[in-house]
């Protein structure tokens, strides 16, 4: 079992930088992907970026590459996703979760993780 703690966001103007945390408490070892997800109302949840727990490979979707950076403590069970150039379209829940995933290709989609965290709010005013 593998629970997960986000904090970090907040609201912020355009162009303005926040930086995500989660802390992973129980198993947290036995995953082999961490990921970040966000959800604006009205809209399905979507992927936003995924980092191995062993620290080799990265993915982003598209629109945050070059703005956003996910990395990972191993020593603090901790993995982070620093938010630059925040843009409005930005707005939404942030969730971070745990799994195992299987392939690259699964590490992109919510079935690829089993543990999901509470989520934590990120607004990006105008």
């Amino acid at each position: 079992q593998v629970q997960l703690v986000e904090s970090g966001g907040g609201l912020v103007q355009a162009g303005g930088s926040l930086k995500l945390s989660c802390v992973a408490s129980g198993r947290a070892s036995s995953s082999s992907f961490m990921g970040w997800f966000r959800q604006a109302p009205g809209k399905e949840r979507e992927f936003v970026a995924t980092i191995r727990w062993s620290g080799v490979g990265t993915y982003y979707r598209d629109s945050v590459k070059g703005r956003f950076t996910i990395s990972r403590d191993n020593a603090k069970n901790t993995g982070y996703l620093q938010m630059n150039g925040l843009k409005p379209e930005d707005t939404a829940v942030y969730y971070c979760a745990a799994g195992t995933a299987g392939s690259i290709g699964r590490a992109l989609m919510s079935a690829g993780y089993s543990y999901w965290g509470q989520g934590t709010q990120v607004t990006v005013s105008s």
